[in-house]
């Protein structure tokens, strides 16, 4: 159940922005093996003038920032960071253009199922990929 948002600063159109959800959707199911149809995916687009780009960087800055359950291995992590930057690619952003962003609260710290602590609960899939 990971919590994603990728924030922009320029205006894409609508298929390019389904695109991109998409795309982190995909990479986070191939990598995390998630259930199907597992996705929290927010898209954010700024005003330019609300979000400073990296020197080095172009006006395609990607920034995503995904709040993962903790117990993914760092090979599923890699997985996961080629995964988001070869389909964006395809969608027209350079590898050097995407910054991203893994946290992963204990289990404790997240409220599900009608406020339930996760580590209570039977996720129905495994945290150990």
């Amino acid at each position: 159940m990971p919590m994603t948002r990728i924030e922009v600063r320029r205006h894409r159109p609508p298929e390019q922005v389904q695109a991109l959800i998409e795309a982190v959707y995909q990479a986070q199911h191939e990598a995390l093996k998630l259930p199907e149809g597992d996705r929290q995916i927010r898209y954010v687009e700024h005003r330019p003038e609300h979000f400073a780009v990296p020197p080095g960087k172009s006006e395609d800055y990607t920034y995503v920032e995904i709040l993962l359950f903790p117990g993914r291995s760092l090979e599923a992590k890699r997985r996961l960071y080629r995964g988001i930057v070869e389909r964006f690619g395809r969608i027209g952003i350079a590898p050097a253009d995407v910054f991203i962003v893994v946290q992963e609260p204990p289990l404790e710290n997240w409220a599900i199922r009608g406020g339930v602590p996760a580590c209570e609960v039977d996720l129905g899939f495994s945290l150990d990929v």
